[in-house]
């Protein structure tokens, strides 16, 4: 058996193209998004600073004495007095009949029966309520509402 020689080419392989890494090959993607997980922390950092800042000038304001301090060197500024406010007239309503406040506890007595509670206290509740309106049915006098 003889031994064939292998092939000689007269030109080398051609050299393979380097690889680039993702980091070098996706640089634009990459600093974008690098760039806008820093801006997003900074406003979150900023948000959350600006709370506690808000919440310590509310609480400093609470501890401030109402009467300020006026010292002869600092012009005191007044504030503009308000106007009172206007009162506005109670309108006086005329007193419910009893014959239409009974009406008004019966039919309210008939709502509760039609309720379906939902749980225990729900019915004891409604149970109490009925009650109470059976006491305003049978009184003798109703109260004035």
């Amino acid at each position: 058996m003889e031994e064939v020689p292998p092939p000689v080419s007269s030109s080398p392989p051609p050299p393979q193209p380097p690889k680039e890494s993702l980091v070098q090959r996706y640089k634009v993607a990459w600093r974008l998004l690098l760039i806008s997980n820093l801006a997003l922390g900074a406003y979150m950092f900023v948000r959350a600073r600006k709370k506690d800042t808000a919440a310590e000038d509310s609480k400093a304001a609470a501890k401030v004495p109402s009467t300020p301090v006026v010292t002869p060197a600092t012009p005191v500024l007044e504030e503009p007095a308000l106007p009172p406010p206007i009162a506005v007239p109670v309108k006086v309503r005329e007193p419910i009949p009893e014959d239409q406040q009974l009406e008004l506890f019966k039919w309210i007595l008939e709502e509760k029966r039609k309720v379906k509670p939902k749980g225990r206290e729900e019915k004891k509740r409604i149970d109490e309520e009925k009650a109470l309106l059976k006491q305003f049915i049978r009184a003798k006098s109703i109260p004035n509402i």
